[in-house]
């Protein structure tokens, strides 16, 4: 099941507390990105984000987006801005890290 419109936009509503965040289009799904940074994606209506260090605080379950891929973290409240914000700064500092 490929997402709907209408989630991609209410997702994109959800994250306008953030400055720079694209969107792009793939086999039915989308990318997101933050300023530049691809830090997750909207999978099967659901709001999905890169597993790193950073945002293992806070607890969010794992899940595929898609078969064979790695495993993401599932975010499940959409609904608080403020949470949504937070939790893609925190992923992105994670994957800036130099390693």
């Amino acid at each position: 099941m490929a997402t709907s419109k209408e989630y991609k936009e209410f997702i994109l509503e959800q994250l306008n507390l953030l400055d720079n965040i694209t969107c792009k289009s793939m086999m039915g799904e989308y990318l997101l990105y933050y300023n530049n940074i691809l830090f997750g994606g909207i999978y099967d209506n659901r709001l999905l984000v890169k597993k790193v260090d950073t945002n293992k605080k806070f607890n969010m379950n794992e899940q595929i987006p898609y078969e064979n891929a790695k495993p993401m973290y599932l975010v499940d409240d959409v609904d608080n801005k403020e949470l949504l914000k937070e939790i893609i700064i925190e992923t992105c500092k994670g994957l800036t890290i130099k390693k």
